[in-house]
């Protein structure tokens, strides 16, 4: 979960678009015409998924499987990550299990029922069970994965009868630019393979 300018390990709360996440006053609330003048998120579930398939392409530019994720609390981006498995040769350091690692730091507690998560492909049993353990509040995700997708597609860790916290799932955001991302990886590693097997060297 390094910053795009750092090599530390923990995400900055600086968005790329230039807002700053630290400062609540940078207009992303607004007033929501309520007699209890209640403030309301300014921004949608689409932009929060931007900002994850910007992690996610961190990811691809870097040779790891492109998923990314960011966490909100109040309407603020308060953590990013992206895969990293390769770089830490950590089959466990998918991006949303490090995203919550971090998250205690942030905001001084395990318990993270006010957080949502913002990830660009349908979490994994590992993943959607590290998100029930933390009592995320909501998971939003992009790409369905019918194989290994623990939020309700293959299994439903999220939402099994009996555990101590279900986690709200939002299904499907932005799944067709998720689902362009992760093809368009695989297809450049496949093409890859088979320029490796042929002996074939690209000019430089």
């Amino acid at each position: 979960m390094r910053s795009d300018d750092s090599d530390s390990l923990f995400p900055s709360p600086a968005d790329p678009d230039g807002l700053d996440f630290n400062n609540p006053g940078e207009g992303l609330f607004i007033n929501g015409g309520d007699d209890d003048g209640e403030l309301k998120p300014l921004l949608g579930d689409d932009y929060y998924m931007r900002a994850a398939l910007r992690c996610a392409q961190q990811a691809a530019d870097a040779g790891e499987v492109p998923v990314g994720a960011v966490a909100v609390k109040d309407g603020l981006i308060i953590a990013r990550s992206w895969n990293q498995v390769e770089l830490l040769k950590d089959a466990t350091a998918h991006a949303e299990l490090m995203l919550i690692a971090s998250l205690p730091q942030v905001i001084g507690d395990w318990r993270l029922d006010d957080v949502d998560i913002y990830v660009t492909k349908e979490p994994c049993a590992m993943c959607a069970g590290a998100m029930v353990n933390s009592r995320i509040r909501r998971v939003i995700f992009g790409m369905r994965d019918p194989r290994c997708g623990a939020a309700g597609t293959a299994l439903d860790v999220t939402g099994f009868p009996g555990m101590l916290h279900n986690v709200e799932v939002v299904p499907g955001l932005m799944e067709d630019e998720c689902k362009a991302m992760f093809q368009e990886f695989f297809r450049t590693v496949r093409a890859n393979a088979r320029k490796k097997k042929s002996g074939f060297t690209p000019p430089a």
